[in-house]
């Protein structure tokens, strides 16, 4: 759609004009950022997200910096491969985030709501944890998650 509204406003403006018209839309998928199925299951039931896994440390330090978009069915998932205190920020990152702390076990140990965006601010884990996901602020009230409930994905315990 956006290419279409591109294409209809550089035909209005021909002959003679040059048009530059800059849209936002969210950066392409790359090969390293495939997405893999994850559900959190809570009292409201099973919510499915397709999320980007980050892995590697290039990838686990930038994360969702310099995104200005994000769909409702998307999130993205550091995983740490082992359990450990982890401390999270918002520096450079233009959303405003939900973040959910997941053991190993892929037990919800905490979640922090509405992390405010390009904020310096330490965001601690609030015990060991092996994988963080980020969804769009609001995602975790409306879903109904809290601490115990269950997430499930390739990298955690079966």
């Amino acid at each position: 759609m956006l290419r279409l509204f591109a294409a209809l406003a550089f035909r209005a403006f021909l002959p003679g004009t040059l048009v530059l018209i800059c849209l936002s839309a969210p950066p392409p998928l790359r090969a390293e950022d495939a997405l893999e199925n994850l559900q959190v299951v809570t009292s409201d039931g099973a919510h499915s997200f397709s999320v980007e896994v980050m892995r590697t440390p290039e990838q686990l330090e930038k994360g969702l910096m310099f995104r200005r978009y994000m769909p409702e069915d998307r999130g993205m998932l550091f995983d740490f491969r082992t359990e450990q205190p982890v401390q999270f920020w918002m520096k450079n990152t233009y959303l405003p985030l939900d973040m959910i702390f997941i053991s190993k076990a892929g037990k919800i140990v905490s979640i922090k709501e509405n992390a405010e965006p390009l904020s310096e601010k330490l965001i601690p884990s609030g015990g060991p944890v092996s994988a963080v996901l980020e969804v769009n602020a609001g995602t975790a009230a409306r879903i109904h998650a809290k601490p115990g409930d269950t997430v499930r994905g390739s990298i955690f315990a079966k």
